[in-house]
């Protein structure tokens, strides 16, 4: 699959299969992860692949869409904002890097044949908590991982005019 055709099949699943995620593409899904540029190359994230049945469990919990706990993987980003880099006003990027890291392991998935579903309406701290997080990374987004149950529908986006605009 070429990159564009990537980009374009890439949809949001709420639905997953139970079968098993292949060890060979998680890791070519985690090579695709560690290229993805950081503010200084600090890369301040980690991504977390959760098969463990009690641990999908309690990530399922802190999200309240059934579908979550489907998935045979929860890809789990969490950053550390020590590491990361700091704008000119002091405030970090982690979310930033978490977010590019993530959008790799997303697009990556994707040429895979695997399914995903961006997530950051959780509660953080009892994400934090179910994963027994070291107190230096913070939970940033979560992705449930695996077959899709169903093919995507379409789905609309903005007229490219309104999105993409050349300034000179």
């Amino acid at each position: 699959m070429d990159f564009y055709e990537v980009v374009n099949k890439r949809r949001s699943i709420r639905g997953y299969k139970p079968d098993a995620v292949p060890e060979d593409a998680l890791r070519r899904i985690g090579e695709a992860v560690r290229t993805a540029p950081t503010a200084c190359n600090r890369q301040p994230y980690q991504i977390l692949l959760v098969r463990n049945p009690e641990k999908r469990a309690a990530l399922a919990k802190v999200y309240p869409q059934k579908w979550l706990a489907q998935a045979p993987v929860i890809a789990v980003v969490v950053g550390c904002e020590s590491e990361a880099w700091k704008r000119l006003e002091g405030n970090t990027i982690i979310d930033v890097d978490a977010a590019i890291a993530m959008e790799h392991f997303m697009l990556a998935a994707t040429a895979e044949g695997l399914g995903t579903c961006w997530i950051c309406a959780f509660r953080r701290e009892e994400a934090d908590k179910a994963l027994g997080l070291d107190p230096k990374y913070k939970t940033v987004a979560m992705s449930p991982l695996g077959y899709a149950a169903a093919e995507p529908g379409p789905f609309d986006r903005k007229p490219l005019d309104e999105l993409f605009k050349v300034v000179d």
